[in-house]
């Protein structure tokens, strides 16, 4: 394990992109970390990091498409930021911040733009009103989706940083976690404890809801998705991971995975592997078996607090085949310990894997 130090309050959004990591922080400082430890058990010294982005408000949420680095924030907007490759000490220019000054010109040129945010307030709709808990790309880049806290689901072109849409009380209460299939759904987990699913329409390219998923009884923290959107995971204050199959509209709860003793903050997927992090202060690494019963291979501590972001990703020739995934993992938290920890998984293949089933899925 190696730990990453260098922001000084909690870590609540993380994102590999090209042997890099990138964490957000309440201390609204965007940190890049140059180089991921293929090995961290043999890293003592906490490898070289660089502030790339200095912020005006706590980062919740990171995404990266092509050049661009979105980050959402709790003064309810997005910043996007100009990814500098050939200089990554450098300082990332600010290419936008959404809305943006056009987008609010035009939108306040009609009256029936402005829509109640409050009792006695009213903003147009493109704005949010509230932290902004999350970030999604579409499959091929071309839409940014943001929720937040004011439980709306809104839609942003990233050619030009449009706001396309905005889905105007799409949950009855706070938004906390989105995940974008490559088929197109989308995936919103609220406070209200449900999962909404969304597809847009082909006529008028707008979102409309597909159906709610129930099954959690308090509220919906975080979600991922498998590689192929046939299965999501949904982690909630309730201390589950409840476990969807069937893609889209068609989803349908097959059990929950229980282990944990506090609540569900953190979630992260690649092939058959799940990550889950808690307040309980771990990380919990999952596999799915072709009899798609679920294994606990390992519980994974160190962070001093809740778990508030994860990432994970293969590494020295990982593979993914049929017989499942087999090789080395990479799995990053960030905690409320203000720290980033950094473990290596190695996975065997399934037909050789004698671990003791700590957790199996349990059954709706």
């Amino acid at each position: 394990m190696t730990t990453l130090k260098g922001h000084s309050s909690y870590v609540s959004a993380l994102t590999i992109h090209k042997n890099s990591i990138y964490s957000g922080s309440s201390d609204q400082n965007i940190r890049l970390w140059t180089s991921i430890p293929s090995d961290p058990a043999s890293h003592q010294i906490t490898p070289p990091s660089f502030i790339v982005a200095t912020t005006r408000s706590p980062v919740k949420s990171l995404v990266i498409s092509g050049d661009n680095l979105f980050s959402s924030h709790q003064d309810h907007k997005i910043r996007v930021w100009q990814i500098n490759h050939k200089k990554n000490h450098h300082r990332y220019k600010l290419r936008a911040v959404l809305p943006t000054p056009k987008d609010r010109f035009l939108s306040l040129l009609l009256p029936e733009n402005c829509v109640q945010v409050r009792r006695h307030k009213k903003c147009t709709w493109v704005h949010h009103v509230d932290a902004i808990s999350g970030l999604a790309l579409s499959h091929d880049g071309s839409l940014l989706y943001s929720v937040s806290w004011d439980r709306t689901l809104k839609v942003w072109r990233t050619s030009d940083f449009r706001c396309m849409e905005s889905v105007t009380g799409a949950h009855h209460d706070a938004i906390n976690a989105i995940a974008v299939s490559p088929d197109g759904y989308i995936y919103t987990g609220s406070a209200d404890t449900t999962i909404k699913v969304w597809q847009r329409r082909a006529e008028d390219r707008k979102h409309s809801l597909v159906t709610a998923l129930k099954r959690h009884k308090s509220a919906v923290n975080a979600l991922a998705l498998s590689a192929d959107g046939s299965v999501l995971y949904s982690g909630a204050c309730d201390r589950s991971v409840v476990v969807w199959e069937g893609g889209g509209g068609r989803m349908a709860a097959t059990g929950a995975l229980r282990g944990h003793t506090r609540a569900i903050l953190s979630l992260a997927a690649t092939a058959d592997l799940v990550c889950s992090g808690s307040a309980d202060g771990t990380v919990r690494v999952w596999r799915r078996g072709g009899d798609k019963r679920y294994s606990c291979l390992v519980a994974l501590e160190g962070h001093g607090g809740p778990i508030k972001s994860l990432a994970m990703v293969g590494i020295d020739g990982h593979i993914e085949g049929s017989c499942g995934s087999s090789g080395s993992y990479l799995v990053v938290g960030g905690g409320m310990d203000c720290d980033i920890k950094v473990w290596k998984l190695s996975v065997p293949n399934k037909l050789v894997f004698t671990t003791e089933v700590v957790a199996e899925l349990e059954r709706a």
